[in-house]
């Protein structure tokens, strides 16, 4: 019986080093709604993502954009995840944009 419960320990330590965070470097798309975030972006419902997937995660109010197939796998719930606390969630993540220095650079076109 020790040993099962030893066992089960590492496993539960095993799964909380490997826990689903989204990455931030798509932070600029959070909460645009626009379909542009990667998978394994952040989201705050499905129409932020390119893969029309907001999967939430198991114990967490994080959303992360999945393909539909693996929306289940790795402690996802599954598509349709709409952030109850969007609006800290999208300020938080325009937070992360200016802490990174990401600005969108526009040049005029050189004529011929």
């Amino acid at each position: 019986m020790v040993r099962i419960s030893s066992l089960a320990a590492t496993l539960a330590l095993a799964m909380s080093v490997f826990a689903l965070t989204p990455n931030t470097a798509g932070a600029k798309s959070v909460g645009a709604g626009n379909g542009t975030q990667f998978t394994t972006g952040g989201c705050v419902a499905d129409a932020d993502c390119q893969s029309a997937c907001c999967a939430g995660i198991t114990g967490s109010a994080v959303g992360i954009c999945s393909a539909a197939a693996a929306s289940t796998q790795n402690g996802k719930t599954g598509c349709g995840f709409v952030d109850p606390n969007a609006a800290a969630t999208i300020a938080a993540a325009k937070a992360q944009v200016a802490k990174q220095g990401f600005r969108r650079v526009v040049r005029a076109v050189r004529g011929e």
